[in-house]
């Protein structure tokens, strides 16, 4: 079996083409980073296929034996399967033989995946198991003497899984993933998924214009979600007033914005409401039963996002249950694909809960929209205007973690991002 491995050489530096610098500052981000094409290459041997651990799905996505899904190792097409004895595998979307992806099924069920230009055959763990007229036709053509199929099987990547997550790697020296999340993002990584068995509810996928490392900004920045969201500040899901908590891993690549929701409307000040926009008091809903909170792990906080480098966001937001992960598409684009689930115990009334109270997110929720929205006007200012350095100077990283007005956990992504980088 052909393994990727990665060339990951430490914090190797490079030399950046003349006219980009990085400022000394380490509260200034500079635009190249979400614009450049040789930084987006870069990432990919360096980030994707370095020292990392990518999402690729859920367990519950390929529950029975053969079951596979089509998902992304950074911008690599890779098929997650579950073999005929239970294991799962993930291998590239791409022929041994010309390359082609062969694999053009979001999901299904299967021993074999054929490609559709020579029908060259390879079963569930990446294994090249059938050529078409391999010795030929009449003694005339085919592969050479001493041709070996194993040496043509799927590239394939380390796999691991905790509490029904998958993950994927192409290091085979990786820490294992509980130590690459460390204690305390473990911790609220389990009230998500604790173990239990989950069941998936639906996926939806959408695209955006927009750098990857945009999306894992906006999930390490709780100082827009009281500005921006008109539904969270409104209806008292991430307010000022809440209690809150942002919690970062030691290396800074790694985080969790916790907030516990009071009973009823919450109480904002009048001068926080001056600074809010979003805030509306007269606002409505129809049906409130999308704020209902039926507590279901031993937490105290009502919601957690968790943002896991390079490409994962675990949301427990109320009942809400979802992953996103988050696929480069060059430096200008990027693809969610979100996946909703909740527990095998749930009866209907709680699936129909989650998937009510879901209407939040998404590519056109409550609130996902504005994020959608905000993140291309972000990559709109990077493209088409002059260059200049985005700022993250709100908080002191020596403050207590429980202040929702801080950039803390964004600059500390970006001191990580740049020993990683060599920049």
């Amino acid at each position: 079996m052909d393994t990727i491995e990665s060339t990951y050489q430490g914090n190797a530096p490079i030399v950046l083409p003349k006219g980009l610098t990085w400022p000394g500052d380490e509260m200034q981000i500079p635009d190249w980073i979400y614009t450049d094409p040789q930084v987006a290459a870069l990432e990919q041997e360096r980030i994707f296929l370095g020292r990392h651990w990518n999402f690729v799905g859920l367990e519950c996505e390929v529950p029975n034996p053969n079951d596979y899904i089509r998902s992304f190792v950074g911008a690599i097409p890779v098929v997650v399967a579950r073999d005929a004895d239970g294991a799962i595998h993930v291998f590239e979307n791409r022929c041994s033989h010309r390359g082609a992806e062969f694999c053009r099924s979001y999901r299904g069920n299967g021993e074999r995946f054929v490609c559709p230009y020579h029908n060259w055959t390879f079963d569930n763990r990446g294994k090249l198991v059938a050529i078409p007229f391999r010795r030929g036709v009449r003694g005339k053509g085919g592969m050479p003497d001493g041709f070996d199929m194993g040496e043509h099987d799927l590239r394939t990547f380390h796999v691991t899984t905790h509490n029904g997550v998958i993950f994927a790697t192409a290091c085979s020296d990786m820490e294992s993933v509980e130590d690459y999340l460390g204690p305390e993002v473990l911790r609220e990584f389990n009230t998500i998924f604790p173990g239990a068995e989950m069941k998936l509810l639906g996926i939806h996928r959408n695209t955006l214009p927009g750098n990857w490392k945009l999306y894992q900004e906006n999930l390490k920045d709780p100082y827009h979600a009281t500005l921006l969201h008109t539904y969270l500040t409104t209806f008292g899901l991430f307010v000022t007033s809440n209690e809150s908590n942002v919690v970062t891993d030691q290396q800074g690549r790694h985080c969790v914005l916790m907030s516990r929701r009071p009973q009823g409307r919450p109480e904002v000040a009048k001068e926080e409401q001056a600074d809010m926009q979003a805030f509306r008091q007269t606002m409505q809903l129809k049906d409130q039963r999308v704020l209902d909170y039926f507590r279901e792990v031993d937490s105290p906080w009502t919601g957690s996002a968790i943002t896991i480098w390079p490409n994962l966001s675990a949301l427990r937001q109320q009942n809400i249950l979802n992953t996103r992960l988050i696929v480069p598409r060059g430096p200008n684009e990027l693809m969610m694909i979100w996946a909703v689930f909740g527990r095998a115990t749930d009866d209907e009334a709680m699936v129909r809960h989650r998937l009510r109270q879901n209407n939040i997110f998404g590519p056109a929720g409550f609130l996902g929209i504005e994020d959608n929205e905000a993140l291309k006007f972000v990559q709109d200012g990077l493209t088409r205007s002059l260059p200049r350095h985005g700022l993250a100077m709100l908080g002191d990283d020596r403050e207590p973690v429980d202040t929702i007005i801080t950039e803390r956990a964004i600059r500390g992504m970006y001191r990580y991002y740049r020993q990683v980088m060599g920049f």
